[in-house]
C-alpha cells in the first residue's frame, strides 16, 4: 500500500512537472510571438523597422551578390642576344561584386512620410579578386633556345601573370558587369528593407541608389504589394 502511494506521488510528481514544462514553453512562444506582433505588427514607425533593417545589413559586413568569370588572354615578349622569346597566357578567374555595409551611415536611410518612400544610400560596388583558376591555365610560347640559355622564361611568366591578373580586373570593370552587379545588388538591399516594411503593415515605395551615382538608376519596390508580386512584374 505504501508501495503505490509512493507511485501514485511520483506520477503525480512527474504530470506537475510536466505541465510546468508546457506552461514554460507556451510562454515562451507566446513572449517571442508577443516581441514579433509589436515589432512589426504593432503599428511600428517606418523609421524604426528601417534601422532594424539597417543594422541586419551592417551585420553581414560585406554583401556579395553578383560573381563573374572571364578568360584574360596576354603575351609577352624579350628580345636578347639577337633572338627573340614570347609566350602566350590564358587566365581564367573568377571576380566577386561586394558591397561593404559596415559602411552604412543613418544617413544613408531617408523616409518621405509625405511620398511614403524610403530612399537608401549603398557604398560604391567593389570588385574582388580575380581568383585564378590554376588547374586551366594555358601557355604558348616560342624562342625555346633563348629561354634555355638565360633567365627570360621566368621574365615572361612574371610578366604574363602580372598582366593576366590586370586584364581579369580591367574586364570586370567594364560597364556591363558593373551594371549587372548593381542591379543585383539593389534587389538583394531593397528586398531587405521592403519585406520587414511590408510585414509592419506600411505602404512604403523603397529606392536604392549608390553613392558614386550622381542621378543614376535606382531600384523601387512598392511594399504596398506583396514581394513575390513586384518580382513577377520585374522579370
Amino acid at each position: 500500500m505504501e508501495e503505490g502511494r509512493v507511485r501514485n506521488w511520483g506520477c503525480a510528481k512527474f504530470l506537475l512537472l510536466l505541465v510546468a514544462l508546457l506552461v514554460s514553453i507556451g510562454a515562451g512562444f507566446w513572449f517571442l510571438g508577443d516581441t514579433v506582433k509589436r515589432q512589426f505588427l504593432g503599428g511600428s514607425d517606418p523609421v524604426t523597422v528601417a534601422q532594424a533593417s539597417l543594422e541586419g545589413l551592417r551585420e553581414q559586413n560585406r554583401l556579395s551578390t553578383f560573381a563573374a568569370r572571364y578568360v584574360a588572354v596576354v603575351t609577352s615578349k624579350q628580345s636578347r642576344l639577337g633572338l627573340t622569346a614570347e609566350k602566350t597566357l590564358i587566365m581564367p578567374g573568377s571576380v566577386r561584386y561586394e558591397v561593404d555595409m559596415s559602411k552604412l551611415r543613418q544617413e544613408d536611410l531617408d523616409w518621405d512620410a509625405e511620398a511614403k518612400r524610403l530612399r537608401i544610400t549603398l557604398p560604391a560596388v567593389e570588385v574582388v579578386g580575380p581568383a585564378v583558376d590554376l588547374d586551366t591555365l594555358r601557355e604558348y610560347g616560342n624562342g625555346g633556345i633563348l629561354m634555355r640559355v638565360t633567365d627570360v622564361e621566368s621574365a615572361l611568366d612574371a610578366a604574363n601573370r602580372k598582366a593576366g591578373q590586370a586584364e581579369l580586373v580591367r574586364q570586370a570593370r567594364e560597364a556591363t558587369p558593373m551594371k549587372l552587379a548593381k542591379d543585383a545588388t539593389r534587389r538583394a538591399v531593397a528586398q531587405s528593407f521592403a519585406m520587414p516594411l511590408k510585414a509592419a503593415g506600411i505602404d512604403a515605395t523603397v529606392e536604392v541608389r549608390f553613392a558614386d551615382e550622381a542621378r543614376g538608376p535606382s531600384e523601387r519596390w512598392d511594399v504596398s504589394r506583396r514581394p513575390e508580386e513586384v518580382i513577377a512584374n520585374k522579370w
